[in-house]
Parts: structure tokens; sequence; C-alpha cells
């Protein structure tokens, strides 16, 4: 039971009792029975309780944090106090760091803005952008934002450099990185790109393809060359490289959208050599929330209110995946909306199926990507247990949220290849 909401209810109450204990004095009539308001002052709101609003929405009761002040001015007394109308009385403010600039990769949590999901959990939330020299790891302990996006393995590497993060959604079920030659190149497994030229990104978006050279048996300093390769596909359009780092929703995209300039028309995937982490064996979680341990144990009330929330943008974006496209272009996205269209429906299915519900972190899938992590990131000497997540409020989350958490039925469209992603 919503303690927060109660309690006001139960002031309203007294309130129109007394006035009706002032008209019965002053008209002579009597004493008039005084209702009792029902609700104890003092109630606890440290449960986990949950109790369905008016407006069909599921809230969660505090778990213990009222007059907490977090170090970044977050303050949790009476986060969840409602007026008797169900409007927040206090909202609470917090910060996302996103991992790269304002795209579909991101449309669950612009959504969950947009859509009031935020706002119904009492929470303002600034969502800011990232980009080529942003890491939300730097930025989350550095105290500039409350929550993060990042991959899990990341996470974790930074957790073996001393860093206090822990996952509480694990949102991307599937990996969506993937190393793309043409065609031409005879490049059709990673063993074959020894003595190559390999294009690989940094800031943590290295791990899965550094794991599958070594996998193969590879050594990443000798036996290929690797290129810092920038955030686009130019590289490998032009042929300066072998084989490029990509990922299904983004880059793999950008090659579709370019023109070939020996026959004037759209590459097409034929043109393409496309080797799946899944397919080497190396294919680790992604996009996750984190945030820093003390963060969340002093504020265990903000954090479900912004998973359950955020969790509610993503079923939103399943559901109407073209008013999502619309959502991201309108946070001033540089791409157009045919490529945040294909976005769109791949990151989807990076998220869906969800079997156990969206955001949970699967134990086979968390094994897998720790000792894949341990094997082959320096900064991890042994394999992280699994103290480096939580699924507390995931699962709360899920017993609160009406929608299909799982998406079990869920099927991807069919969506057409535009010149230049317009």
């Amino acid at each position: 039971m919503n303690t927060n909401r109660l309690l006001s209810g139960a002031r309203l109450l007294a309130a129109l009792s007394a006035l009706l204990l002032l008209a019965a004095a002053c008209g002579g009539e009597g004493d008039t029975a005084g209702t009792g308001a029902g609700t104890d002052a003092g109630t606890d709101a440290g449960t986990a309780d949950t109790q369905t609003t008016d407006a069909g929405t599921t809230e969660t009761a505090g778990t213990g944090t009222a007059g907490t002040e977090t170090g970044g001015g977050t303050e949790t007394a009476g986060a969840t106090e409602t007026g008797a109308a169900g409007e927040c009385e206090t909202t609470d403010q917090v910060s996302l760091q996103l991992k790269w600039v304002a795209q579909a990769q991101f449309a669950g949590y612009f959504a969950a803005d947009d859509q009031g999901f935020y706002a119904d959990n009492c929470l303002e939330v600034e969502i800011l952008e990232g980009g080529p020299d942003v890491g939300p790891a730097q930025v989350v302990a550095g105290g500039g934002a409350d929550f993060g996006i990042d991959w899990l393995a990341s996470t974790l590497a930074q957790r073996a450099a001393g860093e206090d993060f822990v996952n509480i959604a694990q949102v991307f079920q599937r990996s969506a990185i993937m190393q793309v030659s043409w065609a031409d190149s005879g490049i059709t497994e990673i063993a074959d790109l020894d003595g190559k030229t390999v294009g690989v990104w940094g800031f943590g978006n290295e791990y899965e393809p550094l794991a599958a050279l070594k996998a193969a048996g590879l050594d990443p300093d000798t036996d290929v060359e690797l290129v810092d390769q920038p955030f686009d596909m130019n590289l490998l359009l032009n042929r300066e490289i072998d084989s490029a780092s990509a990922t299904t929703y983004n880059e793999y995209a950008q090659l579709l959208e370019a023109e070939n300039p020996d026959t004037g028309e759209l590459n097409q995937p034929e043109d393409f050599s496309v080797i799946l982490m899944d397919d080497a064996g190396t294919a680790m979680y992604q996009d996750g929330i984190f945030a820093q341990s003390s963060y969340v144990e002093e504020n265990p009330d903000i954090t479900a209110r912004f998973v359950e929330a955020s969790l509610r943008g993503w079923i939103f974006c399943r559901d109407n995946p073209e008013d999502c496209v619309q959502i991201t272009f309108d946070r001033g996205s540089i791409l157009g909306q045919g490529h945040q269209r294909w976005m769109m429906n791949e990151v989807n299915k990076l998220i869906w199926p969800s079997p156990e519900g969206i955001g949970m972190m699967v134990e086979q899938g968390y094994q897998r990507t720790a000792e894949i992590a341990a094997e082959s990131i320096d900064e991890i000497t042994e394999v992280p247990g699994p103290d480096a997540y939580t699924t507390e409020f995931v699962e709360q989350a899920l017993s609160n949220i009406e929608e299909d958490t799982t998406g079990e039925d869920w099927q991807a469209e069919e969506v057409e290849v535009t010149p230049g992603g317009e």
C-alpha cells in the first residue's frame, strides 16, 4: 500500500471532518462524530508493496529512503508522496548518461520521458547525450550523472579497475557487434583476419572483436594490424581497411544506405561478408543500466521508480516503433528518419523476446559475458562474481507493470533501406 498517498488522503478526510464539526457547532445541531483518519502519520514507508493508481499505472511504495540526501543533491524525502488527485507533491530530479548521441538505440528512455512514465513515477529525468569523447563510466563515476547506459563488459572492466558500479537492469539481451568486410575480400571467419587491417573502436567497444581474435588463436598485437576506427564506415567503404566493426542497428545500415560507385545503386547485403560475434563465440551482453552501488543503496526508491519507468518506455517502443522513431527524431538526432526506423527495428530485435522479462539479467548470459571478459580484458584478472549486478529493481518493476513484459509474440518488421538514411 502506498502509505504516502494514504497519508495525503487521511489529511483531506481530517480536514473535511473538522469543517463538519465546525458547521455543527455553529448551527447548534449537536456533536458530529469525527472520522478517524485511519492512517497513522508514522506509518513506515519502507515497504515493497504496490498499488494500482486510478490512471492505470502501478506505483511502488518507498523503501525506507525518506530523509536521505545523496552526494549528487537528490533528496528522497517525500519522494513518492502524492496529492489527493494523484499528482506528485515532490518530484525527484535524476540524470541519465547515454552511451552515444540521440538515436533509437536509446528510444525507450526518450519514450519514458515523452510519454510521461518518468513523471508518473514522480521523476524529472535529464537525459545526457554521449559522444566520441564521452564515456558513461567516467561521467557516472565523477558524479555527473546518477545512471548510465553501457555494455556489461565495460561495467565489469570498470569494477575491476576499482569503480563502485552495479548493473541494475540488463535491457539488451543479445549482442549487436559484427565484423564486416567486402564480400570479395575472402574473409568469412575471424581466422581469415590474420595479417589484415582490422578496425575497432575504443571506450570498451573493442572488447568483443578482440576476444574473437584471441578465441581464433590470433594475437591482436602481432597477427593483425589494429586500426582506431572512427564511428562511421568510411574506412571500409573506401577500402582503406580489410574489416570494420559495426553494429546491426547503426553502422551496418550505413553501409547499405551508401551508394556503390560501380553500380550507381545502394550497396546490397550480398556485397559484404558479415561475422557476428554470436558466430565467433564471443557475444557479450551490451546496453544495460548501471549506477554507483552507493547511490543505489542510498536511493532504492528512486532507483526502483527509474527502472520501472524506463522499462515501460521500452515496452512502448516495442508496441509503437513508429512513434518512437519520431520521438527520437524530435530529440535532435543528426541521422535521418529512415536510419532511425532501421535502428528501432534492430534494437527491438536485441531486446525481444525477453523470456524472463525485460531488463532481467539471465544468469547464463551473465556468466558467459563474465568468463569471456576475464579471458580477454587485461583489467579483469578473475571471473567477476554476481555482486556486479542486482535483479531486485527489475523484479519489482516486472511485478508492477501490467503490459506484456516478455514480448514472446513480437515479430520484427521488414524495414526498407533508404538512401543516406533519409
